[in-house]
């Protein structure tokens, strides 16, 4: 059974694009436990050991919300589902995301076919593909039953074209989750008066030592500079919207040893004087 706990954000995996190196954090996750339904927001690879270290039995995956189909928040969804299935979940997960979200499941599925045919006969387990409900939306009113509601915004992460901020609401409180997103003034909008706001962030001293890591040089700071936000703007959106909390996730570099997180501070100081916290793998934010 499900443990209760206190509303909760963790932030699973703090780090922005794909790449996993010795001792760092994990592509972007998060969970947000929040009037008794647990979501999962983008399944970057690690979200699945990234639950369990939470606390969260893998039984209980309620609501799955994918922002966008780049890897880095999609890669562990197909591996998430069915890690929870073979530890026994037996009940209903609503998996909610862009278009091609249908096709991106369904592949998982078929290259999985063998295994699961398999566990159906010799372990006894319900199908999963009767567990698992597709929903895909696009910008405005995403899902509501009795207590909770979400909804998206379009936002600006060039060249995708459907990448969609969340604002999640339940009894009076909600977070934002900005997805990727260069600056984008509307999501002040969009924010204005959440109690959290989860907002992506990157550090311009950190760009050039992280393409050189990297690769692929001038395309792939091109692509950073013109596709992501900067702390100082992550801070502008926070203020513009009177939000309770900022915390930066997506962090852009996450795994630079010149950068800490005075670093991330004295950027976003420059335009946010509210409360702050800078995401890291395990971080855990309690609502209130």
């Amino acid at each position: 059974m499900h443990r209760k706990t206190a509303d909760r954000l963790v932030i699973l995996g703090s780090k922005g694009g794909p790449a996993i190196r010795p001792g760092g954090p994990s592509p972007t996750s998060s969970l947000l436990e929040i009037g008794g339904r647990r979501i999962v927001v983008d399944c970057g690879l690690g979200v699945t050991r990234g639950l369990t270290e939470a606390g969260l039995s893998l039984k209980a995956l309620d609501l799955v919300v994918v922002t966008h189909l780049h890897s880095d928040h999609v890669l562990e969804l197909g591996p998430l589902i069915h890690t929870a299935w073979t530890a026994g979940l037996d009940s209903r997960v609503t998996v909610f995301g862009p278009a091609g979200i249908g096709d991106h499941w369904q592949s998982f599925i078929g290259s999985l076919r063998f295994d699961i045919d398999i566990r159906i006969v010799d372990e006894g387990r319900p199908d999963i593909r009767d567990l698992v409900e597709i929903v895909e939306f696009t910008e405005g009113a995403v899902f509501s039953d009795c207590v909770l509601s979400m909804s998206a915004l379009r936002v600006d992460h060039p060249p995708v074209i459907d990448c969609f901020a969340l604002r999640i609401e339940y009894g009076g409180r909600s977070v934002v989750f900005s997805a990727d997103t260069a600056y984008f003034p509307p999501m002040a909008e969009f924010a204005k008066g959440a109690d959290i706001l989860v907002h992506e962030a990157m550090l311009a001293e950190g760009v050039d030592r992280l393409v050189a890591r990297t690769g692929n040089g001038a395309r792939l700071k091109d692509h950073l500079l013109a596709s992501h936000s900067m702390a100082e703007d992550a801070g502008r959106i926070a203020e513009a919207a009177g939000v309770g909390h900022l915390v930066l996730n997506h962090l852009i570099p996450a795994d630079d040893p010149e950068i800490g997180a005075k670093d991330w501070i004295e950027a976003t100081r420059k335009t946010w004087s509210g409360p702050l916290t800078i995401g890291h793998d395990g971080l855990v934010v309690t609502i209130y």
